[in-house]
């Protein structure tokens, strides 16, 4: 591998990271001068969290965020820098959103951003991991179920398509995010999770 592909890696991963890392949650929450995300329900800054706030315009308003800047860092590493670099730049993207320097390496669960990459990269499975999880998510009423288990179909339904690179990347990705959950995993084994629309979901951790 050359020099100047090297530096196209690197930058195009520095540039994931930092699209990534930018907290929708904590700033739109800051701008709309409602109460810091972080400290309400489970302190996490994903749109879940924002919606314990009351506030439904600012949880869509951070879901739409925090999908996009996956979307935005690859559509860009890719247009400057090729399809290799870019899927170097969603690695990036989803590192910067689960561990983002300026709130202490303290971020989101990747859900949203997950999604994003998905839409960047291959959108036909973008579709599948939505339409996964709305299925599950109206069976069992579950979203972090849900989430799982869309997180770990999209490998194999990328690897069934032929994307076999994009299927080892979201292989990755899908590990990163049950890491993520794995308090969720914890509570959906002994039947303590919330579920959508719970009244106790507010005061539980997710």
């Amino acid at each position: 591998m050359d020099g100047t592909l090297v530096l196209a890696f690197l930058a195009a991963f520095v540039f994931g990271y930092l699209c990534g890392s930018v907290p929708f949650g904590v700033l739109l929450t800051r701008l709309a001068g409602a109460p810091d995300v972080r400290t309400i329900g489970s302190g996490n800054i994903g749109a879940t969290n924002v919606l314990r706030s009351g506030r439904r315009a600012l949880a869509a308003a951070t879901l739409l965020g925090d999908t996009l800047k996956g979307t935005f860092a690859v559509l860009v590493a890719g247009y400057f820098f090729g399809r290799e670099p870019a899927m170097c730049a969603a690695l990036g993207a989803f590192l910067g959103h689960l561990f983002p320097v300026w709130l202490r390496f303290k971020g989101g669960k990747g859900v949203a951003t997950y999604i994003g990459l998905l839409l960047g990269l291959a959108w036909p499975a973008a579709i599948a991991f939505c339409a996964i999880w709305l299925a599950i998510a109206a069976l069992t009423r579950y979203s972090s179920l849900a989430a799982l288990i869309a997180s770990a179909a999209s490998p194999f339904f990328l690897w069934w398509r032929g994307e076999e690179a994009e299927a080892a990347l979201f292989a990755l990705l899908s590990i990163l995010l049950w890491i993520m959950h794995r308090g969720n995993i914890e509570r959906l084994m002994h039947g303590s999770e919330s579920k959508i629309g719970s009244r106790t979901q507010a005061a539980t951790r997710h």
